[in-house]
């Protein structure tokens, strides 16, 4: 009988283990990839994301360092930098692994390779089943990301209105090109895909490119893709990847009576920006102390519900009007994605939400009271 299971082993599900195995919980961890593996992903990390680390970060893991955002609308463009880092580029096959390393350092028992099929919710318990085995704990933390479906036993999965699509592919460059082309900025291009954006990301190696919108106004994601590669000079045989993307600011239920869910699985991401790993890593650590305040503190069965609490006075709010500006801008696109080019000094302000100097409740009344739709 453990503690806690943890379902997944992606940054929510290493985090919630580091800090599981930290405080004393009997813990085990399922993944069902081996490590590492590939993830399709652009790779940024905010200062706002690292923050919550109670390590520092290789040299090695981190393989650009970006200041500023160069913002596209058709044939216009605006450049805003900031004094200091505000995104630290990793690869996600990289940056996972190392997180699930430092979640193995606290002594918790992880199994790689091994794909948890079910998660039932008993009276005193939980039981996983594995095509290895059936295991038993008090709870269970759920990371397993967007596309699983043992979330299930927890809430029903998201519709069309509640997710986008992304597509992504790397396109390997030399370091010097990469350096040219983009120096320290994202090229983060407006009005390519009907609720989201596409990008271009500087790595060592390769660029990052993608897209992503709301599944339901995206009919052609592949097509939108091959051309946005075409029209931003990169002419080549691709591989694409997709992966579903929740909308975050929704409200979700993320614990049941035994389970918790966490990052992804639980929503929680920016549906503005689609960053999810400042959420992932947070949430994945709250998990974690709720059950180590029920088995190792005394406290009731009835306290798992502190830990949707504390999600949303941490970031629940930053997340519901990240939502609200988004659906504000894509009700405007036209005069939205304009006046991001228009006006240096929205774009300026939006990295500081990007960077957690403000929040979005307090960027959206700034520029409510500064600039109009009309």
């Amino acid at each position: 009988m453990y503690d806690v299971i943890i379902i997944g082993g992606g940054p929510s599900g290493s985090s919630a283990g580091r800090r599981a195995g930290k405080l004393g919980l009997k813990t085990l961890l399922l993944e069902k990839e081996n490590f590492p593996r590939y993830k399709p992903c652009g790779g940024g990390l905010s200062e706002h994301a690292m923050s919550y680390l109670d390590f520092e970060l290789p040299e090695d893991i981190i393989e650009w360092e970006v200041t500023g955002a160069k913002v596209i609308f058709k044939d216009q463009s605006v450049n805003v930098h900031k004094g200091h880092r505000v995104f630290a580029l990793v690869s996600r096959n990289t940056f996972d692994t190392f997180l699930l390393e430092k979640a193995k350092e606290t002594g918790i028992e992880v199994h790689t390779g091994e794909k948890a099929l079910s998660c039932r919710e008993m009276s005193d318990f939980i039981e996983v089943d594995t095509r290895e085995k059936t295991y038993q704990a008090k709870f269970a933390i759920i990371s397993e990301g967007a596309q699983g479906l043992i979330k299930t036993c927890v809430r029903p999965t998201d519709n069309k209105d509640e997710y986008g699509i992304c597509l992504v592919t790397e396109i390997p460059a030399e370091e010097r090109e990469i350096e040219e082309r983009l120096g320290k900025t994202l090229e983060l291009h407006l009005g390519v895909a009907r609720g989201g954006y596409g990008w271009i990301f500087p790595h060592k190696t390769y660029y990052s490119v993608g897209i992503g919108g709301v599944v339901k106004d995206f009919s052609h994601p592949k097509e939108s893709m091959l051309e946005f590669l075409k029209k931003n000079g990169f002419s080549g045989d691709y591989k694409l990847h997709g992966h579903k993307i929740p909308w975050g600011g929704l409200k979700r239920k993320v614990v049941g009576s035994r389970v918790l869910l966490s990052g992804d699985a639980a929503g929680f991401v920016d549906a503005s920006s689609g960053e999810g790993l400042s959420y992932a890593i947070r949430s994945g650590q709250l998990a974690a102390e709720v059950i180590a305040g029920i088995c190792l503190q005394g406290k009731n069965l009835k306290d798992l519900n502190e830990y949707q609490a504390l999600c949303r006075a941490e970031f629940g709010t930053h997340l519901k009007y990240s939502l609200i500006l988004s659906k504000l801008i894509h009700s405007f696109p036209e005069r939205s994605f304009k006046m991001f080019i228009d006006n240096r000094e929205i774009l300026d302000k939006y990295l500081e939400v990007m960077d957690f100097k403000i929040d979005y409740k307090d960027y959206l009344r700034w520029a409510l009271l500064n600039f109009k739709l009309r």
